[in-house]
């Protein structure tokens, strides 16, 4: 069984984006793990592990506009189902 299930990935467009200030908040504030957050002042791509997507979605688009979401059930997939 794993501890977090839900694969979590998505881009975040905006201006003045900050990956540390990003990568950090998500860490500190939504419980998961084998967070990257990678990218430039425009550009931000998140790859997370949580049980809880939908805060991280939350947050992201907050922080600007959010595309090429994919959320995937890895417990499922472990399982042998699609995800």
């Amino acid at each position: 069984m794993l501890e977090y299930i839900f694969d979590t990935q998505l881009l975040i467009e905006g201006t003045g984006l900050d990956e540390d200030e990003i990568h950090d908040y998500i860490q500190d504030n939504i419980p998961g793990d084998c967070l990257l957050a990678v990218g430039d002042d425009e550009l931000i791509k998140i790859h997370y592990h949580t049980n809880i997507p939908w805060k991280v979605l939350e947050y992201a688009a907050s922080k600007g506009e959010i595309f090429d979401v994919v959320v995937e059930n890895m417990e499922r997939q472990e399982n042998g189902k699609q995800g």
